[in-house]
């Protein structure tokens, strides 16, 4: 028998093609129906994040005894861009809660902490929500405010953290019950004196702002956490202390690697749409995807994203392997995510004046597409973070 090119192309096995296959049946489905009834009403699709949680789509990266599927980080970053290839809010739901919570558990958290909160997080009984990016901390992530200090619980009975700042532009907020946040423990310690914590909603002194009104991505949830000498017991601290400055940079290194996917897939659908309308739109007696310029628009827009998805693949394959990949997927998210910007652009154009009216979706795969340039590290941050490595490179030699 001869190779099957259609399935082989990307170097998929087995296991990664039946994960692709089975998400992108999910997608279209129940997830693309319901694309621009949320994107219009703005509404969190808790129905779909019920179903997507009895497939095993909320922990596919996590080991099997703490409730996950057990896929690898390939698989994934699959499913993430068959997602995004219909809905990028759904996908970006599921990427905050799985990359930026159940990871760093995993990665980072103590066997108690696992124990404790992942299986319900892998399962998807529960979501998470990551805190990070605050009013005057988003790029300068180092320069977070939010404090953590030492001290008694409001009973006398035992030792915590009181935390007491706010995050904002927080996915999944006013849908999480397990929440991870940053806050400084060692205040004049720069990056060295921040540290991560683990908590559920209930904790005493924590609650919801409000939520955001936004361009794109308008069925993802975004929230405020507001910390008011929020009482955090002390084994709930993640890792060492000092040490979250260096988890949350790797945690945003897997992230990269979601973004990624998810661009993948804005671009990839806003071409799956350009293809449909061009070979449909009649002008001039005859179909538009016979004139030149509409096939050179495709032609480039379809050279990206194959350019892009190998970038994402080839950090996760570095992931998978062991290797360094922080660089890879600085350059895999940032290419992905000017190239999502692009292809969407090109697809409105191609559809004309349609384009333009929220009749057709690539007006919303534009919208969808311009977070991922700033989101987890803007392309300027991106930029930094390889320039960097490089230079680092030269050096060394």
């Amino acid at each position: 028998m001869g190779i099957d090119l259609a399935q082989d192309k990307w170097g998929l096995n087995e296991e990664q093609r039946m994960i692709r296959e089975m998400v992108r049946e999910f997608a279209v489905e129940k997830v693309e129906p319901r694309a621009k009834e949320i994107d219009h009403n703005q509404r969190f699709p808790v129905e779909t994040f019920s179903e997507m949680a009895e497939l095993g789509m909320l922990g596919l990266p996590i080991p099997e005894e703490f409730s996950g599927a057990g896929a690898d980080y390939l698989s994934y970053a699959v499913a993430i861009e068959e997602l995004a290839r219909v809905c990028a809010s759904t996908a970006l739901g599921v990427a905050a809660h799985t990359s930026l919570v159940c990871m760093p558990l995993f990665l980072f958290g103590d066997q108690a902490q696992k124990e404790k909160y992942l299986p319900d997080l892998a399962s998807g009984k529960v979501l998470g929500a990551y805190g990070l990016t605050e009013p005057n901390a988003g790029s300068d992530s180092g320069g977070t405010q939010t404090t953590a200090l030492k001290g008694k619980s409001t009973d006398g009975k035992s030792d915590c953290y009181h935390l007491n700042g706010n995050k904002i532009f927080i996915t999944n907020a006013n849908y999480a019950s397990t929440f991870i946040a940053t806050a400084v423990t060692s205040p004049g310690m720069g990056t060295k004196g921040i540290s991560a914590f683990v908590f559920p909603k209930e904790t005493k002194g924590f609650s919801l702002g409000g939520k955001d009104e936004k361009l794109g991505m308008r069925g993802s949830d975004w929230g405020t956490l507001q910390f008011d000498h929020a009482e955090i017991p002390n084994e709930n601290l993640i890792g060492e202390e000092g040490k979250g400055f260096k988890y949350f940079m790797q945690t945003l290194d897997n992230g990269r690697i979601s973004i990624g996917a998810l661009a993948v897939g804005i671009a990839q659908g806003a071409l799956d749409k350009a293809l449909k309308y061009a070979k449909e739109r009649r002008q001039f007696g005859k179909s538009i995807s016979e004139f030149q310029i509409i096939q050179f628009k495709l032609a480039d827009m379809a050279m990206e994203i194959e350019a892009a998805r190998l970038l994402v693949y080839n950090a996760a394959q570095l992931k998978l392997a062991g290797r360094p990949f922080g660089r890879e997927a600085a350059m895999a998210k940032l290419y992905s995510s000017e190239v999502a910007m692009r292809a969407a652009n090109e697809a409105i154009q191609i559809h004309g004046g349609y384009g333009y009216t929220k009749d057709f979706p690539v007006e919303r795969y534009l919208r969808d597409a311009k977070l991922c340039e700033i989101g987890e590290g803007t392309s300027e941050i991106q930029r930094t973070v390889i320039a960097r490595s490089i230079l680092s490179d030269v050096s060394s030699v």
